[in-house]
Formats: structure tokens, sequence, C-alpha cells
């Protein structure tokens, strides 16, 4: 559940993305899984989606592998883009946290490799997938970032 306010547009990262629609300080909890709000499905929920509906529901969601389960974010933080370089959003499975500071009209952006790391290769974009090397080396360098934006 989104704990900003965010409104969507057009992305210069790829298609809509998702944007501060006010400023958001570092250190601030910009989005929480909560399962009253967000919807969880199990791995066999999809074989009675059409085609086309799991496309859909696999670019969106996310899996989260200590519920074994996919996660649809139930508002538009289902479109928050992926930058791997230069992510504002530090992201766990469960709650993403603002990085530095965030103005206003910014775009959101996080590391989905961070809290999903078959995303890529679920939407037929391996190369965009880190090994699990990567992924700890990741999990490294964002852990010093979380003590930095709550020093």
């Amino acid at each position: 559940m989104l704990l900003v306010r965010t409104q969507i547009g057009l992305s210069d990262v790829h298609g809509i993305g998702l944007f501060a629609n006010q400023f958001i300080p570092k250190g601030t909890i910009t989005w929480q899984y909560h399962p009253d709000f967000d919807t969880a499905y199990k791995e066999g929920d999809m074989s009675i989606m059409s085609d086309a509906a799991k496309e859909q529901f696999l670019k969106y969601a996310y899996y989260d592998k200590d519920l074994d389960l996919y996660i649809l974010c139930s508002d538009d933080q289902r479109f928050i883009n992926h930058d791997s370089e230069y992510p504002n959003i530090i992201s766990t499975p469960r709650q993403d946290v603002a990085a530095h500071d965030i103005l206003p009209n910014q775009e959101l952006l996080c590391n989905y490799n961070c809290y999903d790391d078959t995303y890529f290769i679920r939407v037929g974009m391996p190369h965009l997938a880190n090994s699990v090397v990567d992924l700890k080396q990741s999990a490294e360098i964002y852990s010093d970032r979380i003590s930095e934006v709550f020093a």
C-alpha cells in the first residue's frame, strides 16, 4: 500500500511510471505490503487465468519467496519502474524506502532484482536478471545504503 502521494505519468524509463506528488524526505517508507490491501496469489491460482490475464498479472505482480506468493499491488505501486544503477527507492519484498530526498514530479525507481530475482526471467528479459552472486552483492550494497538512509 502506497504511503505517500503519487501519480502515474509517461516515463522516460519505460512506458508508464510512478511519480512523487509531494516532497518525500530521505528515509520515508513509501510503500508497505499489507495483506488486507494488496492481493496475494499462489502459483496454482494462475491456472484459472486466461493467457492474456496471466501475461498482465506476471507483468505487474512480484514473487515473494518468503511468503511463497505472488503479490499484486492494489494501487499505482505496480507502475514503479526498474533502475539497477541509480534507484531512488530501496526495495525489499515488503517495504520500500526513499534512498534520498525525492522531489515532486520525480519518478520513483527501484531495482526489481532486490526483491524479486525471478521477475525478468518470467517476463522474457533474462539479460536484466541478476545472478544469485550479483543479488547477494546487491544486498550488501543496499544494506549499506539503508544504513546511510537512516543515519
